[in-house]
Formats: C-alpha cells, structure tokens, sequence
C-alpha cells in the first residue's frame, strides 16, 4: 500500500530501522527533534504543535516515535516531552486529514505484571518446572501496570489514541514493542523472553500500515516468536496478520 508516511522520532534506533525496511516500498518523510548528520532526517520539535502540524501537512501514515526511550525519565520529562509530543502527533495528524497512526507504545505499560509469578522467573532466566506452552499470557484486555512515569507516559498516549479514533474517526495502532537493541539478539535473560528483532519490527510495522480500514483502534504487543515470550499476539496476528519470523532462543 502506498502513501507518504511521516515518521516522527526518525533519528533514532527503531526509526532507523523502519526506514531502512520501508523506505523501499514508501515515501518517508522522517523528523527528529536532534540535529542529525542525515540530510534525510529534518529537524522538528514534535512538543511544538504549529511545528508538528506543518510537518505532518499531506501525511497520509504517521509512525509516532517521537520520545525520550529512556525507562527512566522523570515526571517532568514524561509530562514535559513525551506525552506533549504524542498528543501532537495525534492532533496534527488529525488536522492534516492523516488515514492512520501507529503509535509506538511499549511492553512497559504493563512492567508491573513481571514482579508475579511465572513471569519473574523467566524474565530472570529461572526455568526450572516451568513449561513454556503452558505460561498464562498476557493481552491487550489486561490492566495496565506502568512500571514507571515512562511507562504512564506510553498509558496516556494509547488513551489519547483512543480518544481520537473514537472522537474524530483517526485509525490509531498502539504497538506495545519488546526490546529492540542494537545488536538484534539477546543481551541478558529477560531479552530471551522479550526480543523484537530488526526484521520482525519492520514487518509488524509493515502490517499495521497496511491492515484494513475496519481497523480503527488497537493495542498490540510486538514481540518474536520467542519460547519464553509471555505476551499474547493473537490479535495482532488476526487483526494485522503479523508472523514474527524468528525465536531469541535461536541465540543461545
């Protein structure tokens, strides 16, 4: 499916690697608030929302990016920047008559959920008696158990999203996305149990650009397919068609 997609954020990890796994099939356009030595990368400062809405005028997709990635920001950083940046993004996509938002959400949003059993043992590489086809996974219909003001932010922003697929009829797709590092392999034992590799991240991205107009509002773990993952993907599975390709035990 074509259409200008606007990616905020764009300077960053993940954008890099979703413009190297869409920028073949799309035209981007990517924005970061950093100075970048791209000239591809245009330099807009997503909390400012004349700024936003002029850099997302004729956007047709927008991949929301644009926050500090840091699990520990404070209050102040994540009512300050992160989620003044989310509601921008939303409400110039809105303005610009955009067909769709992927919002990058995080796993965060439901941190808590890994102080409890079976999920503290796996994410601390624990396994003895337990079984991975039998962990009770957790969905998109669980409570939401932000671990941090982080995470609250990340809350905040698929509420919003909500909002305004309800309100004003915008396609928001919150992706609640796994560790995604550099390297694309796991780095200790939770990762073993939350990775997103580079390829898996930029189909599940690819997926919910192109999934149906039907679609209007979606919370989604991105995740591989890991042995030991503990988050459900069956409605992305049915709702975007994701098929993650690879399994972080294949790195051990």
């Amino acid at each position: 499916m074509s259409g200008r997609v606007v990616i905020t954020g764009a300077g960053g990890l993940i954008g890099g690697i979703l413009r190297n796994a869409l920028g073949s099939d799309r035209e981007i356009t990517a924005l970061d608030v950093r100075r970048s030595r791209d000239d591809d990368v245009q330099r807009v400062d997503m909390t400012k929302l004349r700024a936003a809405e002029r850099s997302l005028t004729g956007a047709e997709y927008v991949i929301d990016l644009a926050s500090n990635p840091s699990t520990a920001i404070t209050w102040d950083e994540a009512f300050r920047n992160n989620m003044r940046a989310t509601l921008n993004a939303l409400e110039a996509a809105r303005r610009a008559g955009a067909r769709r938002v992927v919002f990058a959400s995080s796993n965060h949003v439901t941190g808590m959920y890994e102080r409890d059993e079976p999920y503290a043992s796996i994410v601390a590489g624990r396994y003895e008696g337990l079984d991975p086809t039998a962990i009770p996974l957790i969905s998109p219909g669980h409570g939401a158990r932000p671990d941090g003001p982080y995470a609250v932010g990340k809350a905040f922003g698929e509420s919003a999203g909500r909002y305004y697929a309800e309100q004003h009829g915008l396609s928001v797709v919150c992706l609640r996305i796994g560790t995604v590092n550099a390297v694309g392999c796991p780095r200790n034992a939770r990762e073993f149990a939350t990775l997103l590799t580079h390829r898996d991240l930029g189909q599940l991205v690819q997926c919910s650009l192109d999934a149906s107009d039907h679609v209007r509002f979606g919370v989604y773990y991105g995740v591989s397919a890991n042995t030991w993952r503990f988050w459900d993907l069956a409605d992305a599975e049915r709702e975007l068609s994701y098929q993650p390709q690879d399994n972080a035990e294949t790195f051990r």
